[in-house]
């Protein structure tokens, strides 16, 4: 068998052939969701992006006699280092063909690169971060991802654990019918009243006369909201900008609300219609009339929502606000005509959380895990 090689792309050409791998990897796979390609481009570090502001990344190409076989991204977060000063670095983006050598050469190359920089942990995937898809699928390999979410072929947790990779966390997701939702909403709904009466919160829908305050706004609270939260690492005021841009384009106003209590925003909840049967109608095309199919008709015509976010600053996290938040979000979600829900992603650390949708009724439909390995 010839010699596997590992390079880092540097030409279009070369870099053409890391981005397009996917669609050789899941060719025959119906489950799979192509990237939103623009978005690809600026997250692997090939376009303008504002994560890579401070942050640093190094893409890996396999082939084996010439033809594509795996790719990887070795990614350095400073601002992760900074907050946790652990020596952990990062890969992600990792697509590979069933072969192990396959599999630990890029992972080799991606902890050399990492080592230079001084990192004595490589974790992932990462895509690139906490705040964009992360972790690597390991259960639920029986239906599409909902929207800005992971997927994968099962054979992958081979490849990695059997490269020396240990888990480091779980995250799972939570699906449930939204005929589901009234009757989970009856069982907290005098709790929720009570505690709304009890701080004076107030809860409004997104302002749309005023989008891009509202969009950081809500941003912003997801920033103070996770500081708690394993791994994670708040958005950059230019990061925050570019998020907020990219969903005053995707979600639906009416399914984005804040908590406030004396005017002053203390927790939000925002949801996206899964526009992941669109991308793949668009194979991840926005240009030139991709973005124009993408949003059409969109509150009429999608009927699947992801649940992405319901965060509440830390002074208030105990004081069950995110009931409050959710008790307002299900009226909202009928009258859309919603059908389907998925929350997600939840930490396996979030006990409150998980039990909380547990009880309610939703049911645990994919499993996601992250992975450390010591650099040697």
């Amino acid at each position: 068998m010839s010699e596997i090689v590992v390079i880092r792309p540097e030409s279009r050409a070369e870099r053409k052939k890391l981005m397009e791998f996917p669609w050789e990897i899941y060719k025959n796979d119906p489950y799979w969701i192509p990237p939103l390609r623009s978005e690809q481009k600026g997250l692997l570090g090939y376009a303008k992006d504002p994560f890579y502001e401070e942050n640093q990344v190094q893409t890996f190409l396999a082939t084996r006699g010439g033809k594509t076989v795996g790719r990887i991204a070795a990614i350095l977060n400073v601002g992760h280092l900074r907050r946790y000063n652990d020596g952990v670095g990062f890969f992600g983006f990792f697509e590979c063909v069933d072969d192990q050598e396959v599999a630990d050469a890029l992972f080799e190359h991606a902890a050399a690169w990492l080592k230079e920089k001084g990192a004595t942990t490589i974790r992932g995937p990462m895509n690139p971060s906490m705040n964009h898809t992360v972790g690597l699928l390991i259960e639920g390999f029986d239906s599409s991802p909902f929207f800005m979410m992971t997927y994968n072929p099962p054979y992958y947790q081979k490849l990695v654990e059997n490269s020396g990779f240990v888990k480091s966390q779980d995250m799972f997701s939570f699906w449930g019918k939204i005929e589901m939702l009234p009757k989970i909403r009856e069982r907290f709904l005098h709790t929720a009243e009570m505690i709304q009466e009890r701080f004076n919160v107030v809860v409004r829908p997104l302002n749309k006369k005023r989008f891009t305050d509202d969009y950081e706004m809500f941003l912003d609270v997801y920033n103070r909201s996770l500081t708690n939260t394993w791994g994670f690492v708040p958005m950059s005021p230019n990061e925050i900008k570019k998020m907020a841009a990219s969903l005053k384009m995707l979600m639906i106003p009416e399914l984005a609300l804040a908590a406030e209590i004396d005017g002053k925003p203390v927790g939000a909840t925002f949801c996206l219609p899964d526009y992941n049967p669109r991308i793949k109608a668009i194979d991840g095309k926005l240009f030139p009339f991709g973005f124009i199919k993408l949003l059409r008709n969109r509150e009429a015509a999608i009927k699947r929502i992801r649940v992405i976010s319901t965060n509440v600053l830390p002074e208030y996290q105990m004081s069950g606000l995110g009931l409050v938040l959710l008790n307002a979000l299900v009226p909202k979600a009928v009258a859309c005509g919603v059908q389907e829900a998925e929350f997600s992603w939840v930490l396996e650390s979030n006990q409150f959380s998980r039990g909380s949708l547990e009880k309610g009724g939703a049911i645990c439909n994919k499993r996601f895990r992250v992975y450390d390995r010591p650099i040697e």
